[in-house]
């Protein structure tokens, strides 16, 4: 049993954790589920010696413990799936998983690299990560390096296991591998506690459920004693409606953006679709399908081999996402918020403005403005309900739904026409999930920017997109229309993308 006893733990301006006591048992999957800011992060960091309580206690088996770090907690048996993506971008993938566990050519120290690859290869196939075991972090999408995450833990034979929304970026068919993996694990006592935005991950995967709010524990239930509303309640303190979004009125007869057979090979191949004024375009599909790599070619981040980009009626050159933000107003909200998307070491202030700061610069000091760029955050901030002490906190400090609606503030600062959303929910809870829903809404439908949707989560592509490309071995194998049809249920709409993805 790994049971936590009145931990407290507090940041500058912020108490994140207060009094905290629960206890999670062997064989069975404990879900912890909050909002943004609640504590879960900060709890399971704690508990794998990644920080140091401020007060309490952590026992493992009767046995107080105390992690000085992450690799004392390793050596207990106590491993952790990050939220945030912890990668060696210089490492192949077997190195990744078998890091610590290195095989060498007896005590010379010689690594054994086919051995090395081979036993990786093992726990690639359990998670079903389609990759060579030589392949290159640097060049796995981002739910492919999650994929890396989830193998690393299950190679390190752990007998506590933290999942801290191991399945964000992961389609629907990977999270199922993901759960048939983890009811095994159940099955031979090791302890999983599961954290999850999910809902229908909580309740179809998880025995039990413990809710912190406000860095307190609210209670601890066995899932099936809960409804979906309580839950919600339990979390919030208050009601939470998912109702539809109603239909978008687009404009069809104005062209946006045209793209024309955009090859890159190895990451898309010719794909040609249409984008309109105030429409969102979902892109769905598995992990490597294409959707992302698609709109990094779009952006100029890679380079297409071949087709053609028309922006508002003139061929655009994109050779850089520099071209375009400032010359074709296209703006991308990665799916990769550490590595790609935040510059976590600097201000709240200073993330949301970066992409505004060109028009903020007095041209006779080159300074920027400090007015401008406290009122443009200061908006930000308000529109977006992000939590944060002020605009002088460290962003890395916050938690990670707070650093992601404040990578999604700053494109919007931008004033873009075109937004292209990779993930914009993942690791958010279901109060800023639902903000964040009703925010994409908004402007499309009434401020008129056009949006290109990219998530691995059906339910939020049915309910907020007007139309769906589905892709396929990288390419679009599908088209759906009128999705935002009040009359067309979710049901009809996932098994017509579920016939194209056969």
């Amino acid at each position: 049993m790994l049971e936590l006893r009145h931990i407290s733990k507090s940041f500058p301006g912020v108490r994140a954790l207060d009094d905290v006591s629960v206890a999670f048992v062997p064989g069975e999957i404990h879900a912890l589920v909050g909002e943004n800011g609640a504590g879960k992060s900060t709890l399971m960091k704690i508990i794998c010696g990644i920080y140091q309580a401020d007060a309490g206690e952590v026992f493992l088996d009767g046995q107080r413990v105390h992690s000085r770090d992450y690799r004392q907690s390793l050596s207990m048996g106590i491993d952790i799936v990050h939220q945030e993506i912890q990668i060696v971008r210089e490492n192949t993938v077997a190195e990744s998983i078998m890091l610590d566990k290195l095989v060498t050519y007896g005590p010379t120290g010689i690594i054994n690299w086919r051995a090395v690859n081979a036993r990786a290869l093992k726990f690639m196939d359990m998670v079903g990560l389609d990759v060579p075991p030589t392949a290159m972090m640097k060049g796995l999408s981002a739910a492919q390096k999650r994929l890396t995450q989830i193998a690393r833990a299950l190679a390190a034979n752990a007998r506590v296991i933290l999942l801290d929304e191991p399945t964000s970026t992961l389609t629907k068919h990977e999270a199922q591998t993901l759960f048939s993996i983890l009811n095994d694990l159940k099955k031979t006592g090791v302890v999983l506690v599961f954290v999850s935005h999910k809902f229908e991950e909580v309740f179809a995967v998880c025995d039990r459920v413990s809710v912190l709010r406000d860095g307190r524990h609210v209670g601890t239930r066995p899932t099936g004693e809960l409804g979906r509303h309580e839950l919600i309640r339990m979390m919030i303190g208050r009601e939470c409606k998912e109702d539809h979004l109603g239909r978008l009125h687009f404009n069809r007869d104005r062209e946006v953006l045209r793209v024309e057979g955009l090859t890159c090979h190895g990451k898309i191949e010719d794909a040609s679709f249409t984008l309109r004024e105030g429409e969102i375009l979902g892109l769905y599909g598995l992990v490597g399908a294409g959707r992302t790599e698609m709109a990094r070619v779009l952006i100029g981040e890679d380079r297409m081999d071949s087709g053609r980009v028309i922006v508002r009626g003139e061929l655009a050159r994109i050779r850089s996402i520099s071209d375009s933000l400032y010359r074709c107003r296209i703006g991308y909200l990665t799916e990769n918020r550490k590595e790609e998307g935040l510059l976590l070491k600097d201000t709240v202030r200073a993330n949301l403005t970066i992409t505004v700061w060109p028009r903020m610069v007095n041209k006779l000091t080159r300074w920027i403005s400090a007015r401008q760029e406290d009122d443009t955050a200061h908006k930000m901030v308000q529109d977006l309900d992000i939590r944060t002490p002020g605009l002088a906190q460290i962003v890395e400090n916050l938690s990670g739904g707070n650093q992601q609606k404040v990578s999604l503030a700053k494109w919007l600062a931008a004033d873009c026409d075109v937004l292209i959303i990779d993930e914009p929910t993942v690791g958010v809870d279901v109060g800023a999930k639902e903000q964040i829903h009703r925010l994409i809404h908004r402007l499309a439908e009434r401020d008129r920017r056009s949006i290109i949707l990219i998530s691995s989560d059906m339910p939020e592509i049915v309910r907020l997109a007007n139309r769906i490309l589905v892709f396929r071995d990288r390419r679009i194998v599908g088209e759906i229309d009128d999705v935002d049809d009040p009359a067309r249920t979710y049901d009809e709409i996932s098994m017509a993308i579920g016939e194209y993805l056969q």
